[in-house]
């Protein structure tokens, strides 16, 4: 009752106002009352003194009212209101919105202006204000987030959520980076908010799993404008649950949802787990076990090598103080004659083939990381610095067509190996297990124990034949990276012709492989195989055979002394003999050019260090 009395106290001041005479001006301002004394048939006295504008007068407004007796004479006219005295923060706002440039301003908006009542953040008066122009089809009145707000729940997304409520961009050009962000930005607004999420029961994997996607890391990149945001699947104002037969994402409608930019994608297509996490296992078992069964590879694979090139510095450190305090107390080492004599250990198409997978290798890696690091800072840089995702991406299939050139050459090579090769003895079985063969036999086994023996100072170092066990390690792993990156790669570079016979989640299966077989081979290459072939203490800084294929006959004996012995014996070792070595020129620019992959190759590798400790690696 006394909520009640209290109310009305505003009125009731109001009605006792207007019973007052007209002189009631005080200075420049008019009672309100003696404006309701005439204008209260169209203006309600309650109304007013309950809106938000009621503690105001009217001339805080109709400024141009300063004299009554002029106004009531119709000499002074009522003019157009300008909010802004009182509304700056809003009116700059509007100044620069869409409704401004179509001349949409504050009264075709607020009609209620003598009635306003302040909103309290019920984003159902901002709707209903809205549809007055848009939403004539009740397009997103009917959707689950206009359905949802309409029930009382304010953290659905309104208008107001995504087109705020003063500030209104135009989207501008469809194609445009700032439209295509504008696409996937405002979702992430509220589904992103895990509290949010949390209390509606609404999961937010989708997010995580979106950027985790290709689409996502491109727009954690800055490139929208280049991938599907969450608009293009599930509409901008129609998003409804996948189970309406109406939602876009429903099951009936994917392939024309995925045909709007996969334009030849099919029912195997649409089968893609748009959201698909790799560690649900009850939901997504195969790529559970896919990524699993990559994530032991991977663990399996650093765990064996690092430790091996762990021991192999100790111990390759301890030999060479070994060697100096020798040489300090005196004692020279055995002589070899004509130590210095160069001997050819690779011909030009080996050298050649190796500088093609030098460029094709550094060129993946270059494009692929940053997409695989998206969330790092230097991912950005990178991109930027290429021009952009999409021309990564085409540096990176052009670097994919070379490695499938290299792949040929070596196919090409091995099949001269086996079947052509006149100065080979034994047959196909003989020349695949003998010792110029990069086929794994029982003497690697014997070379394996026999560097752990050396390792831990149980035994000498082994001496080798052609081709030592990590080096054959390195070819082979070439082979399986061809089907697990390239056969991977393909199916990402093609998915609509792949769509066609295989089912779409084939393709999350891909990315999975593709993904961390490519950590494995830069973490390998850029670690283990640099440390193999350019650290290791008797090696550093670099190891220059592979740029001339020429290494001396000291060298020769010293590392491979079981090949040289074998040459010997059978009296072929001149064959060998480099007829020249290499020119000044060339030595200079293949050092640099090794030297220069080798510094990049090293940096990539602290920059995936970097991101893995930062928690990345997506």
């Amino acid at each position: 009752m006394f909520q009640t009395i209290f109310r009305l106290i505003p009125v009731l001041l109001l009605l006792v106002a207007t019973a007052r005479p007209a002189t009631a001006e005080q200075g420049l301002a008019i009672d309100p009352a003696t404006c309701l004394g005439c204008h209260s048939n169209k203006i309600s006295v309650a109304a007013f003194a309950a809106s938000v504008h009621g503690k105001n007068a009217c001339t805080s407004c109709h400024v141009e009212i300063t004299d009554l007796t002029k106004h009531m004479k119709g000499e002074v006219k009522v003019g157009k209101v300008h909010c802004e005295r009182c509304h700056k923060k809003e009116t700059a706002e509007h100044y620069n919105s869409v409704h401004a440039q179509k001349d949409v301003m504050c009264a075709d908006c607020h009609t209620d202006i003598h009635t306003h009542k302040y909103w309290k953040n019920d984003k159902r008066i901002a709707i209903a204000k809205c549809i007055q122009c848009h939403d004539k089809e009740s397009v997103y009145r009917n959707s689950v987030h206009g359905k949802s707000v309409a029930g009382g729940n304010m953290d659905s997304a309104a208008c107001s959520d995504c087109h705020n409520l003063h500030d209104i961009k135009p989207l501008g050009d469809p194609k445009s980076r700032e439209n295509r962000e504008f696409h996937t930005k405002v979702c992430l607004k509220c589904h992103a908010d895990g509290k949010m999420m949390e209390r509606n029961n609404v999961t937010n994997v989708a997010v995580k799993s979106y950027m985790d996607s290709y689409h996502g890391k491109n727009y954690r990149l800055g490139f929208p404008e280049k991938v599907a945001g969450c608009a293009d699947c599930h509409t901008a104002h129609s998003v409804l649950a996948a189970k309406d037969p109406n939602s876009s994402v429903n099951p009936k409608n994917l392939t024309a949802t995925c045909a709007k930019c996969h334009t030849k994608a099919t029912s195997l297509f649409t089968k893609f787990y748009s959201h698909g996490e790799h560690n649900d296992r009850e939901k997504y078992p195969l790529l559970y076990y896919t990524f699993m069964a990559m994530t032991g590879l991977l663990v399996s694979t650093f765990a064996v090598f690092w430790l091996h090139t762990l021991l192999w510095m100790f111990r390759g450190f301890v030999e060479n103080r070994e060697k100096q305090a020798a040489l300090e107390e005196g004692h020279v080492e055995h002589v070899i004659p004509d130590g210095h004599k160069q001997y050819r250990r690779f011909k030009r198409r080996h050298v050649f083939l190796h500088l093609l997978v030098i460029i094709s290798f550094l060129g993946l890696s270059l494009t692929g990381l940053p997409l695989k690091f998206s969330d790092q800072p230097w991912a950005k840089v990178l991109m930027s610095l290429y021009g952009g995702s999409a021309n990564a991406g085409l540096i990176h299939r052009y670097c994919a067509g070379i490695t499938f050139v290299y792949f040929a050459g070596a196919i090409l090579l091995t099949i001269h190996f086996l079947f052509i090769r006149k100065d080979l003895k034994g047959n196909v079985l003989q020349r695949l297990f003998g010792p110029d063969s990069l086929m794994p036999n029982l003497r690697d086994v014997q070379d394996v124990a026999g560097m752990v023996r050396w390792f831990l100072f149980r035994g000498p170092k082994p001496t080798f034949e052609r081709w030592t066990y990590w080096e054959k390690f390195d070819f082979i792993a070439v082979f399986w990276g061809m089907f697990a990156i390239g056969g991977s790669g393909l199916m990402l570079w093609f998915p609509e012709f792949f769509g066609t016979f295989l089912p779409g989640w084939m393709f999350n299966v891909a990315t999975i492989v593709h993904s961390d077989e490519a950590l494995l081979a830069t973490g390998f290459i850029f670690s283990v195989h640099f440390f193999n072939t350019h650290g290791r203490p008797e090696k550093f800084p670099m190891d220059f055979v592979i740029f001339n294929g020429q290494m001396s006959k000291h060298e020769f004996i010293e590392e491979r002394g079981d090949q040289w012995k074998r040459y010997e014996e059978e009296g072929i070792t001149e064959q060998f003999k480099a007829l020249k070595t290499s020119g000044v020129v060339y030595d200079f620019l293949l050092k640099g050019f090794g030297f220069t992959a080798l510094a990049i190759g090293i940096g990539l590798l602290i920059l995936m260090v970097m991101a893995f400790v930062g928690g990345g690696g997506h």
